[in-house]
């Protein structure tokens, strides 16, 4: 029932008064020109994204290639993420949204948890990965802000954001350090690894931007720079016996697993099947940078402990895995090397290692060495 058919005389809403304070801001807004409103809307966007430590400082980037990268995921729906290559030809960025939808959370609020990091994105706040976080993420969680061809400003993270976060993951399921409810988060990492594939996030974001196609040497060289450190690191055991064991089963060879000798034509599958298919560039870069350290230093280490923890270990890592899931599948090498071709292409090379099936049966002491 109306308040009219109760009697009761219907309300007159009277106009809100504005505040002095919004009469004078219109006015001078009407005596700005368009490019001085413009300036101002820009600030007011950088105020609001500067909101905590872990977002923006108010710095405002140009992006000089935008595209969209659609990954698979299994569900049916490929997860799409806007990216970006910024103007020092180095940063590739994808959007904060996309962040969170692949690991399945929301931009939650600043509600009070004793169980949560205050201003920290809901994807990275639990109180018990901050350990993992801290060993992985090195300041990737900071925002970046940038302006699109068009204008339109963006909040995102850097593209290494990804991986990253499912290295947090996965060591935290490692070491037993997840609850149940965080099950979740290492799936879904370990999905995103897979649809990341061998390429990593940077090509992906390069080729969604069409950036590859005028990317020079210099921002190839700082790709490479992310693999690669300066010095050897600390010997450790990259490659599992599992990844020796299954290459040995389809090349027909023998398999010791209380041996650590491999035939001397192993070094070449190793080159081949790993670091040809990492990085564009990367076995040369690799053989250098170590024949750089042999002669400032006198050491000669292996491949892998030129590259870095951070990024080139991680990748190294999730590839030889993919290998070895990989070969499981094959009872023989050829449809094995077939699948890997198709799956994970060589970079920079255009016909594959010839391999002999004479290589299958000759594998005496002679023709044995330490593993690369």
């Amino acid at each position: 029932m109306s308040r009219e058919d109760q009697g009761i005389e219907p309300e007159i809403l009277e106009p809100a008064k504005q505040d002095g304070r919004v009469r004078s801001g219109q006015a001078r807004m009407k005596l700005l020109s368009p490019e001085q409103r413009s300036e101002l809307a820009k600030d007011a966007a950088r105020a609001r994204w500067a909101i905590d430590s872990t977002e923006s400082d108010g710095v405002v980037f140009k992006a000089i290639h935008t595209g969209e990268l659609k990954l698979d995921i299994g569900n049916g729906e490929p997860l799409v993420i806007q990216c970006a290559v910024l103007e020092d030809r180095v940063t590739r960025v994808i959007s904060r949204n996309a962040v969170f939808r692949a690991f399945g959370r929301t931009k939650r609020g600043r509600a009070k948890d004793e169980n949560r990091v205050p201003n920290m994105p809901s994807f990275a706040d639990a109180k018990n990965i901050q350990p993992f976080i801290m060993k992985h993420m090195d300041g990737g969680l900071k925002q970046i802000v940038y302006e699109d061809q068009r204008g339109k400003q963006n909040a995102g993270y850097n593209a290494l954001i990804l991986p990253k976060l499912c290295n947090v993951y996965l060591d935290a399921r490692r070491q037993e350090a997840l609850t149940k409810r965080q099950d979740d988060l290492a799936v879904a990492a370990e999905i995103l690894l897979g649809a990341l594939g061998s390429v990593g996030i940077i090509a992906l974001v390069d080729e969604a931007t069409g950036f590859q196609h005028v990317r020079d040497s210099q921002a190839l060289q700082e790709i490479l720079n992310l693999y690669i450190g300066k010095e050897l690191a600390k010997w450790a055991k990259r490659f599992p016996d599992e990844f020796y064991k299954e290459i040995f089963r389809l090349r027909g060879w023998n398999y010791d697993p209380t041996s650590s000798k491999r035939p001397m034509y192993m070094a070449r599958i190793t080159i081949d099947l790993v670091f040809d298919r990492i990085g564009p560039g990367l076995t040369r870069e690799l053989q250098e940078r170590r024949q750089e350290i042999l002669e400032s230093t006198g050491k000669r280490g292996k491949l892998h402990q030129v590259m870095t923890p951070d990024v080139g270990h991680p990748a190294l890592q999730h590839h030889i895995s993919g290998l070895i899931f990989l070969a499981k599948a094959f009872k023989e090498w050829g449809p094995f090397y077939e699948a890997v071709d198709k799956v994970a292409q060589r970079y920079n090379r255009t016909l594959a290692l010839p391999f002999d099936e004479s290589d299958t049966i000759q594998v005496g002491s002679s023709e044995l060495s330490q593993p690369s």
